[in-house]
């Protein structure tokens, strides 16, 4: 498991060298960074917690975003 708070990705039940060889979850937790930097950290906070109550976990649009950074090259 990973969190992505502000730059800093925190791994839970996970080695470093386990999460960094996964080359999916590190983008996907690559996106989130990068969506923390664009909109700032209490924004996205914010905008996160509100699309995941609006729309659930796996319809949040910053996850959908993330889940599709997976797939790029």
């Amino acid at each position: 498991m990973a969190m992505v708070i502000g730059k800093t990705i925190h791994l839970h039940r996970t080695s470093r060298e386990e999460f960094e060889k996964d080359s999916r979850w590190l983008k996907h937790e690559l996106c989130h960074v990068r969506q923390f930097r664009e909109h700032g950290l209490i924004q996205f906070i914010i905008k996160y917690l509100y699309e995941s109550f609006r729309h659930g976990y796996r319809n949040n649009k910053y996850e959908l975003e993330a889940n599709a950074a997976e797939r790029l090259e």
